[in-house]
């Protein structure tokens, strides 16, 4: 009785003598990934809550669903829902009840500083207006590029920076067809190609593919779907934990170029972001806030502007945050924002651009209906950077 009581004893010592080392070898374990992960370099931002300046002749912006950014540092966006604004309280003085106040036109040019230096766009001869304006891109020669998501928006506007028509490209008020040689449905974003004079296309709201155009000639070229498959117009649902679907869920929200020749394609439905050659070949794919539903997390990626561009800044407009990955892993390290109305929060992140310096640009549609800027402050250590708001230090407040 006494050996087999010392031997129990004996096993619960042995034991629990494991489970503290198991418990220190863990904790050991855990004190060197924190400090690999600490020790990470980040971008950090702050956010400049008197950009852009006050827009003039009482302006308001709608929904505010597309930013581009051009060589001079100058920022342009496209805003949507003038006519829908003319009915609501907003609108007091297009209305004639109210001093204030009046629908910007659709497409603004902002300097690095925030100085409006100039505005245009909508209906007019020789082309169709979208009927819900969505995503826009500066061409290298300046010309202004634009698309829509809304019924019969199967086409992309072309006009000089000075909101002059220069092309049409694809026939408009066509249905859904990801397989089209003649037509887009409800483009998402447009991205070029400088040097292969090559615009990619997110189409996207309707079509379920990336398509490719020649900038000059508005030429269709290529296209593909998800893992670079022959696109599909199938409805496919994704299901967090289920394996990822094989066509894209969409809407195919953005596609862009980076410097070393791969295209960034963000698979908003999925919430992930497939990265592929431009001849369509599927290299790899990461996932951002994969249990997010509904609209998705992956609405808009940019570029950090090192020469790797070794970041990737993610406009999650269902989160409400930007989200900063590694474009190497596409690992998330990082994030900014939150949902909310007050400077660096956000309500409804929709696009996304880098500036010269570094500094990020977002829109917000929804009741967003804004654009924020967020200086770069460097690359600081992961364990300082920022978590909701992005403001200044306590400090400076």
């Amino acid at each position: 009785m006494f050996k087999t009581r010392r031997t129990f004893l004996g096993g619960l010592l042995a034991l629990a003598i494991f489970f503290a080392a198991l418990n220190v070898g863990q904790s050991e374990l855990e004190k060197s990934a924190n400090a690999v992960s600490n020790e990470r370099m980040v971008p950090q931002f702050i956010v400049d809550p008197f950009w852009p300046q006050p827009l003039p002749n009482k302006w308001l912006l709608g929904r505010t669903i597309g930013i581009a950014i051009d060589a001079r540092d100058h920022i342009f966006i496209v805003h949507r829902d003038q006519d829908e604004m003319f009915m609501s309280q907003e609108l007091g003085l297009d209305r004639g009840v109210a001093e204030c106040c009046s629908a910007a036109p659709p497409i603004l040019e902002f300097d690095l500083d925030g100085n409006l230096i100039n505005a245009w766009g909508g209906p007019g001869d020789g082309y169709t207006w979208p009927a819900s304006n969505h995503g826009i891109e500066v061409a290298p020669n300046g010309d202004i590029w634009i698309g829509g998501n809304g019924g019969g928006d199967s086409h992309v506007l072309v006009f000089n920076r000075d909101g002059e028509f220069v092309r049409e490209i694809g026939d408009p008020g066509e249905d859904v067809d990801s397989n089209s040689l003649t037509h887009f449905s409800r483009v998402a974003e447009i991205a070029i190609d400088a040097e292969a004079n090559e615009a990619y296309i997110a189409d996207g709201y309707g079509n379920k593919r990336v398509a490719v155009v020649d900038t000059a000639t508005g030429a269709f070229k290529r296209y593909w779907g998800a893992y670079g498959n022959e696109p599909s117009d199938d409805r496919v649902t994704y299901v967090p934990g289920e394996p990822l679907p094989q066509q894209f869920v969409g809407p195919v929200h953005c596609a862009e170029p980076s410097n070393d020749g791969l295209i960034y394609v963000c698979d908003r439905g999925a919430d992930r972001i497939q990265v592929f050659r431009p001849d369509g070949t599927f290299v790899k794919e990461g996932q951002v806030a994969a249990l997010t539903t509904a609209s998705g997390s992956t609405w808009d990626i940019a570029f950090s502007r090192d020469a790797d561009q070794e970041f990737i800044y993610v406009a999650d407009g269902s989160n409400h945050k930007v989200h900063i990955l590694d474009r190497d892993t596409l690992e998330v390290l990082a994030e900014f924002g939150d949902g909310g109305r007050q400077p660096g929060l956000f309500f409804g992140t929709h696009s996304i651009i880098t500036d010269s310096l570094g500094n990020i640009y977002t829109t917000e549609t929804y009741e967003g209906k804004r654009v924020q800027k967020f200086l770069y402050q460097g690359l600081k250590p992961l364990n300082t950077a920022h978590v909701g708001a992005p403001w200044p230090a306590e400090d400076l407040h």
